[in-house]
């Protein structure tokens, strides 16, 4: 009896310790509730840091701002690259209350940020009305819905600027 008294003790300490939050998604979460609570937008919050440092924060604000970009990874992403004065964030990391739709994945990939913490996926999120499978299977080209017509238009004017970029000796690659 002793060792089972024992061991529902040390269960319910690991318990504790489990369900201990992660300080940085506490911040996001904490913002994706701010955020919904005030109507600005989805229940998403996401942060950026490194070593133990927080740069920013930010929550989901399509509706406040009538901006579909204004995701909280998109704007946290602004507002550590305003504050860094850079566009390379390749030695943070980001912490996002949900797995990154397309647009949000596609700029994680393009600040170079190299560690993404996430905690509700995707299909959690389609089961709340935030589904975006459709943007996954027009990106893979297996969409059987076709929302964007693409028409390629006067390419060979157009890329006369893609000639002078290559050509162009001061350009900051990125």
């Amino acid at each position: 009896m002793c060792i089972q008294a024992l061991l529902s003790g040390v269960l319910i300490m690991l318990r504790s310790v489990l369900d201990k939050m992660n300080k940085y998604m506490q911040i996001a979460l904490d913002e994706a509730f701010s955020g919904m609570r005030k109507n600005h937008g989805g229940p998403f919050g996401a942060v950026i840091t490194i070593k133990n440092k927080l740069i920013a924060k930010s929550h989901n604000q399509v509706i406040k701002s009538n901006d579909p970009t204004a995701h909280a990874e998109i704007l946290a992403i602004r507002i550590a690259s305003r504050k860094l004065r850079r566009f390379d964030l390749s030695d943070w990391e980001i912490y996002s209350t949900c797995e990154p739709c397309p647009m949000c994945l596609g700029a994680i990939h393009w600040a170079k940020i190299k560690k993404l913490i996430y905690s509700c996926t995707r299909k959690d999120a389609a089961n709340i009305g935030f589904d975006d499978k459709f943007i996954y299977d027009a990106i893979k080209g297996t969409s059987k819905k076709i929302q964007v017509r693409k028409k390629l238009l006067d390419r060979n004017l157009c890329i006369k600027a893609f000639k002078e970029w290559q050509n162009k000796e001061d350009k900051v690659s990125y």
